[in-house]
C-alpha cells in the first residue's frame, strides 16, 4: 500500500507562488511515475503535471507550462508542484498521485492523497 499526504495549499492573491509537497510513505518503492491533478467542484480531475521515477521526464497541461514545475526527491519521498503566475483559475483542490507500473496511462494513477486546497483570489 501506498499512502500519500498533500500540503502547502492556501489562500493567495493572483500572480502569487506557492509550493505543494506530497509525502509518502508505505511501500514507496513500488512507486514509478507520480503526479498532481486539480480539481474544481462540478468539473473532473484533471492532469497537471507528472514525473518520472527518475525524475528526469515531466509533462505538464498547456495550461500550466511554464509556470509549473514538478519534482521529485525520492531519498524523501516527497514530491513537489511549485507554482508561479497563479491566477484565479488555478483555484482548485489539489491531489498527489502514484502509479505503481512504468509508462503509466491516467488510469494507472490508482493511489491519491486527500487533497490540498488552493484558492486564488484576484
Amino acid at each position: 500500500q501506498v499512502r500519500l499526504v498533500e500540503s502547502g495549499g492556501g489562500l493567495l492573491q493572483d500572480g502569487g507562488s506557492l509550493r505543494l509537497s506530497c509525502a509518502a510513505s508505505g511501500d514507496t518503492d513500488s512507486i514509478y511515475d507520480m503526479g498532481w491533478f486539480r480539481q474544481t467542484t462540478g468539473k473532473k480531475r484533471d492532469l497537471v503535471a507528472t514525473i518520472s521515477r527518475s525524475g528526469i521526464d515531466t509533462t505538464y497541461a498547456d495550461s500550466v507550462k511554464s509556470r509549473f514545475i514538478i519534482t521529485r526527491d525520492n531519498a524523501k519521498k516527497t514530491l513537489y508542484l511549485q507554482m508561479n503566475s497563479l491566477n484565479t483559475e488555478e483555484t482548485a483542490l489539489y491531489y498527489c498521485a502514484a502509479a505503481l507500473v512504468p509508462g503509466p496511462v491516467v488510469e494507472d494513477y490508482k493511489y491519491w492523497g486527500q487533497g490540498t486546497k488552493v484558492t486564488v483570489s484576484s
